[in-house]
């Protein structure tokens, strides 16, 4: 076995640590790990906060938020009621006007799509309440939710050109009940 002195003048060189490649930084840094942790939370929280997070996490529930009375003058999609809505859309239809509706949420609630500012479209449930929208920009435009309860219903929505606006069709109305053919 060889030993190797060294003289009192001179200590041991400790090797030199390994460092990370160039344009590579450690992971092992608690700082830099803090870091990373803080905005991971911070971008979770900020997408569930969101609209379109609290969207997400009710699609995830899968229930709507107000079934029934409680859905009344409600916007649909904030509640989740377009997760299950069905639809009637007549051919042959100048204002692409279209019903509505959700089984879960026992209502329904009217879309136009083919419309100019100033344009209005409105719902109305037989003996119940009538809720209306008007074009504000863009072509199309959809009115809060109107309660048909859990049976038996009559419905109608209208699209109503603006007097002396830009639309080419005249008041257009269509009629729904629950036996409709919703798709």
């Amino acid at each position: 076995m060889t030993t190797s002195r060294t003289s009192d003048h001179t200590a041991p060189t400790p090797e030199p640590e390994a460092e990370p490649p160039a344009g590579r930084r450690s992971w092992r840094s608690t700082g830099t790990r803090l870091a990373y942790a803080v905005a991971i939370v911070s971008a979770v929280a900020a997408a569930v906060l969101s609209p379109l997070g609290e969207h997400v996490v009710k699609a995830f529930l899968d229930e709507p938020t107000c079934p029934g009375e409680a859905c009344e003058g409600k916007n649909p999609q904030n509640q989740g009621c377009t997760e299950d809505a069905r639809t009637l859309k007549p051919g042959g239809n100048p204002a692409l006007l279209q019903l509505r509706y959700s089984e879960e949420c026992q209502a329904v609630w009217a879309r136009i799509e083919r419309g100019n500012p100033g344009d209005v479209v409105t719902v109305e449930a037989a003996g119940g309440a009538k809720r209306s929208a008007e074009i504000e920009y863009g072509d199309d435009k959809f009115t809060s939710m109107v309660r048909v309860g859990d049976g038996e219903f009559q419905v109608t929505a209208c699209a109503v050109p603006k007097t002396g606006g830009k639309s080419t069709y005249q008041h257009y109305c269509i009629r729904a009940s629950e036996a409709t053919a919703w798709r």
